[in-house]
C-alpha cells in the first residue's frame, strides 16, 4: 500500500492560490503587454504562472525560487513538456538568499518568506527594474475576525495577521510602488482551491481506508478543512495587485 500524499500537494490544482485559470489569463496578458525580458518568481511553487508568462513573451527567461524540492521538479518537469526548459531556471533555496533584479517579479502568496507583507514589500522594491512591474498576491480581512472565528483558524491566528484591502495597498504605496490593478479572490475561486488542496489526501482515504496511517491522515485532512469552513471563509480574502 501506498503512503498518503502530503496535505496540500496540489496535484490537482494549477496554482498554490485562489486563483481560476480566467483570472490567470488577465493577469498574464497584464503583465505581458510590458514586455519584461527578465521574471523572477520568488516563492514559486512549481512555477504554472512563471511559465505561462514566459509562453506570453517569446524570448524572455525567467527564474523560480522555492524551498519545496518536489514542486520544483513539477515545475522543471512542466517546463520540459512547455518547451522551456531552456528559458527557465528553478533554484531551491529561501527567498531572501536569491534576490536579484527582473523586470517582472512575482509574489504570489509567498510574503512569509521575507517575515510579513510589509517586510516583503521592502525587501521587494528594489528588485523591480525602472519601469517595470511586480505581480504582489496575498491575503487581506475582508472584515474583522470575530474571536470565534480566529479560534478556527491556523494556531496563533490574530487580527494583527492581515489588514483590509485599502490597508493592504496602502502598505505597497509605502513602500514605494503604485498600483496599476487592484482585483480579489472570488468565493468560487477559494471553493475550488480548497477543495483542490485536500483532494490528492481525500481520493487516498477512499482508496486506501484501512492503511495503517490512514486515521492519521484523516484527522489531519479534517482539521485542515475545519480551519477554512469555520474560520476563514468569507473571512480571508486575497488580493492580487499589479503593482508599478
Amino acid at each position: 500500500m501506498t503512503d498518503p500524499p502530503s496535505l496540500g500537494t496540489c496535484g490537482r490544482l494549477d496554482f498554490h492560490a485562489p486563483l481560476s485559470a480566467g483570472r490567470a489569463d488577465r493577469l498574464t496578458a497584464a503583465l505581458a503587454a510590458a514586455g519584461p525580458s527578465t521574471v523572477l518568481d520568488l516563492g514559486c511553487g512549481w512555477g504554472r504562472l512563471l511559465l505561462r508568462i514566459l509562453e506570453a513573451v517569446p524570448g524572455a527567461r525567467g527564474v523560480g525560487v522555492d524551498v519545496h524540492g518536489p514542486d520544483l521538479a513539477r515545475g522543471r518537469a512542466d517546463a520540459e513538456a512547455r518547451g522551456l526548459s531552456d528559458r527557465v531556471t528553478f533554484v531551491e533555496g529561501p527567498a531572501e538568499k536569491h534576490l536579484t533584479a527582473a523586470d517582472l517579479v512575482l509574489n504570489v502568496g509567498a510574503s512569509q518568506a521575507f517575515g510579513d507583507i510589509p517586510a516583503a514589500l521592502h525587501a521587494l522594491r528594489p528588485l523591480v527594474a525602472p519601469g517595470g512591474r511586480l505581480l504582489f498576491a496575498d491575503g487581506f480581512w475582508q472584515r474583522t475576525p470575530t474571536d470565534d472565528e480566529l479560534a478556527g483558524m491556523w494556531p496563533g491566528a490574530s487580527a494583527g495577521d492581515h489588514t483590509d484591502l485599502a490597508g493592504l495597498v496602502d502598505q505597497a504605496t509605502a513602500a514605494g510602488f503604485r498600483p496599476l490593478r487592484i482585483e480579489t479572490a472570488t468565493r468560487g475561486e477559494w471553493e475550488l482551491f480548497e477543495s483542490g488542496y485536500t483532494a490528492d489526501v481525500e481520493e487516498w482515504l477512499l482508496a486506501n481506508p484501512a492503511h495503517p496511517r490512514a486515521e492519521a491522515a484523516r484527522a489531519e485532512v479534517d482539521r485542515h478543512r475545519s480551519r477554512w469552513l469555520r474560520g476563514y471563509r468569507d473571512v480571508l480574502g486575497f488580493a492580487f495587485l499589479i503593482l508599478g
